[in-house]
């Protein structure tokens, strides 16, 4: 009789504790959708723009590396978009030796001159645009460009970006081009949404 006193009782919990976990499960399901958009300054498309959304509450992840690559007398992309905490590896993949630094804006760094075949690496903690030199070569120019949200998209070369995985709602966004003020205004997201950022 205890027995099977004993074995309901801990069927029945288990039965409470199934529950629990499915009510958790649907607590934490979010909608979510991308939203699409171009970029246009005039009336050309705008490839060296970054776009993002503010997202105070968003969930923090663990930034993934990236890499700005020197080759050809050139940083490879252009302008990088990335977010607050990601750390950015520098090889140089040239004939000949580079030193990248910034000193203004954004993260203020020299890596000093190193030679083929070697990488450096800085990382960037606070949000800012950072201005990439070579103190060799002063035609060398690019653009990191850090935020402080996931949801962010660098411009494609024709003016058109995506940024994925956004929860439902609506949000304050930003979109920045070099030499130009950063706009700013609202958006709502939701399938089938997009957005259309003009710099006249």
């Amino acid at each position: 009789m205890r027995t099977r006193l004993i074995k309901r009782l801990l069927l029945a919990i288990s039965f409470a504790a199934l529950a629990l976990v499915n009510l958790s499960l649907e607590a934490v399901s979010v909608d979510l959708t991308g939203i699409n958009g171009t970029a246009i300054s005039g009336t050309r498309p705008e490839p060296t723009a970054v776009i993002w959304l503010d997202a105070p509450n968003a969930t923090q992840s663990t930034p993934h590396m990236k890499t700005v690559h020197q080759r050809n007398l050139q940083f490879t992309p252009h302008v990088l978009a990335i977010r607050t905490g990601t750390t950015v590896d520098f090889p140089n993949e040239d004939r000949v030796f580079h030193n990248v630094f910034s000193f203004k804006d954004g993260k203020a760094f020299d890596l000093g001159i190193y030679p083929v075949g070697a990488t450096k690496r800085v990382t960037f903690s606070v949000p800012g645009v950072t201005r990439l030199f070579c103190n060799i070569h002063p035609g060398m120019a690019a653009y990191i460009v850090a935020v402080d949200s996931p949801y962010f998209s660098a411009v494609n070369e024709d003016g058109t970006f995506t940024i994925p995985a956004v929860p439902i709602g609506t949000y304050k966004y930003h979109a920045w081009k070099p030499g130009r003020d950063v706009l700013t205004g609202s958006v709502t997201v939701q399938a089938g949404s997009t957005l259309n950022v003009v710099w006249k």
